[in-house]
């Protein structure tokens, strides 16, 4: 795969041809839709859909990571001390680099997308493995 310059503009459809990611515990998916296995350098954008109680496996990444809540609501726990914050429709979430962190379902599900910018690498290890092992 070639490598677009930083000046390409590209439309990616986030419902062909995204892989999946096994980040959720439940029913729920996580999708990946900038990353850079399609060349994005700066920035990784997943979507998530979590059902009712799925919740994220622990995260943590070595960068910053930003999350915007598209509907639904949920919380996200600081695996450092358990305090948890309420997450709405429309809630922009920050989390620092090295921070651990998981983002839990509430009773109607919830969707949000975002990611750790720059790309975090070690989400991808695995789907490297089974795209080359696919080819």
């Amino acid at each position: 795969m070639t490598t677009p310059s930083t000046q390409t503009v590209r439309v990616i459809d986030s419902a062909v041809n995204c892989p999946e990611l096994s980040l959720v515990e439940g029913q729920g998916k996580a999708k990946v839709v900038l990353w850079t296995g399609n060349g994005a350098q700066f920035r990784s954008i997943q979507v998530f859909n979590l059902h009712a109680g799925d919740r994220l496996v622990p995260l943590q990444h070595k960068s910053d990571c930003v999350y915007y809540i598209v509907e639904g609501a949920g919380i996200i726990k600081n695996l450092a001390n358990n305090e948890e914050l309420s997450l709405i429709e429309g809630s922009i979430v920050h989390i620092d680099a090295n921070d651990g962190y998981r983002i839990i379902a509430g009773e109607k599900g919830i969707r949000f997308l975002g990611g750790p910018c720059p790309p975090d690498e070690a989400l991808y290890a695995t789907l490297n493995q089974v795209e080359s092992a696919a080819q």
